[in-house]
């Protein structure tokens, strides 16, 4: 019988290097004999891609806080139905850029619904496919820096005010001290290959 794979995810605020990370992690894994699909969120199956174009275009207020929850979770319930868990049935390890934690951060923390409430929310869209580990990656300047990219193409949570992101990074604080076994918050500055690093490091107790 295939044992089942582990499924890690990695946060953080706009512009820490998500994106970049996620995919060097998957190669690192990779190198040491782990077979990882990446995958992302809001997205990473077609009926959550659909509902991320509802989610990220548009107006900033075309949702309120609790309608953007609710389809954040369907999206989810749809890509751990029809891609996460199919993949750690298999063996593989899945590797998501964004999961539950982002919910928890922005509509929870930064929006101002509470994190239990978000919680509750995608307890019933995912059930127990909480993941495995989540890396947090953590960058002082990382608002900065996805302003720079992003210039006026910011989607509608992205470009909300440093305020709001500035509630966001409490809140993923606040969401590691809380769950120190399954989150773990990871320095982002230096080197690509050092944060690769220290994201391999975080995982050292899952590694076969």
């Amino acid at each position: 019988m295939t044992s089942r794979g582990r499924f890690i995810s990695l946060e953080g605020g706009e512009g820490v290097g998500k994106s970049t990370q996620v995919k060097a992690l998957a190669a690192a894994l990779e190198a040491r004999g782990i077979s990882c699909l990446v995958t992302r969120e809001p997205g990473g199956s077609p009926g959550a891609e659909a509902i991320r174009e509802l989610l990220l275009q548009g107006e900033e207020t075309r949702w309120g806080a609790q309608a953007e929850a609710l389809l954040f979770a369907a999206a989810r319930a749809d890509h751990v139905e029809k891609t996460i868990r199919p993949a750690l049935e298999q063996g593989r390890w899945v590797l998501s850029d964004r999961f539950v934690d982002s919910s928890l951060a922005y509509q929870g923390g930064a929006g101002g619904l509470g994190i239990e409430t978000v919680r509750s929310i995608n307890a019933f869209a995912i059930g127990e496919h909480f993941p495995d580990r989540t890396l947090i990656l953590m960058l002082d300047e990382g608002r900065d820096r996805a302003m720079e990219r992003d210039r006026d193409a910011s989607d509608r949570i992205g470009g909300r005010p440093s305020e709001y992101h500035h509630k966001v990074e409490t809140a993923f604080r606040l969401i590691a001290a809380e769950e120190p076994n399954r989150v773990r918050l990871i320095d982002a500055s230096g080197s690509p290959d050092e944060v690769t690093q220290r994201l391999v490091a975080a995982l050292g107790d899952l590694l076969p």
